[in-house]
């Protein structure tokens, strides 16, 4: 029972180790290389490499895990061709059945207007009402001009708010805006 919980367990892991910390002369140098390689092919013959030189990493990939294990535990944090390394399981990839991608489940509200391209079954949602205060509109309207209405009573330390609605006076009107003479030309 406890070799099927290895088993199990070792199942979630790829066949590939991520090896950072590479210096130059693992790229440059073939006799370098071949020994960086020699000392992962102790523990799988048939491994294979793939060098990503801008990152200073190679990827390394075995045909068991059982061996990609072995040289984790071994070659973690080793000095191999001058460097100290450091050795990461490479990540599992998700098999579907799907050879397809899917979108992204939308998670944001679209905004009122239309998008450019919706999406399926999307639909125009009615706009909100306007935020209306009636208080302030009942208020506004019981204010009647010429008469004088109290916002604030007074109390023993503040005086009293009183507004007073003006009308326009009798006969007015506004007075029109004269143009400004041009200078003359000389």
């Amino acid at each position: 029972m406890a070799e099927d919980d290895v088993d199990s367990d070792i199942s979630d892991i790829a066949d590939a180790l991520i090896v950072t910390n590479l210096g130059d002369q693992v790229f440059d140098d073939v006799s370098v290389k071949e020994q960086f390689e020699a000392a992962f092919k102790g523990y799988d013959a048939g491994v294979t490499f793939n060098y990503l030189k801008s990152f200073h990493r190679a990827r390394v990939n075995f045909t068991s895990t059982e061996a990609t294990v072995q040289a984790r535990l071994a070659l973690n944090e080793t000095e191999l061709c001058g460097q100290q390394i450091k050795c990461y399981f490479a990540q599992v990839p998700k098999l579907s059945s799907d050879e397809h991608l899917h979108p992204p489940k939308p998670e944001k509200m679209f905004l009122i207007s239309p998008p450019c391209s919706p999406p399926v079954g999307w639909e125009q949602m009615p706009e909100s009402e306007p935020v209306l205060n009636f208080e302030l509109i009942a208020a506004l309207s019981r204010l009647t001009p010429g008469e004088a209405h109290e916002l604030h009573p007074p109390s023993a330390s503040q005086p009293s708010i009183v507004v007073h609605v003006c009308e326009d006076p009798e006969g007015y009107t506004q007075h029109p805006i004269v143009q400004t003479r041009c200078p003359e030309h000389k």
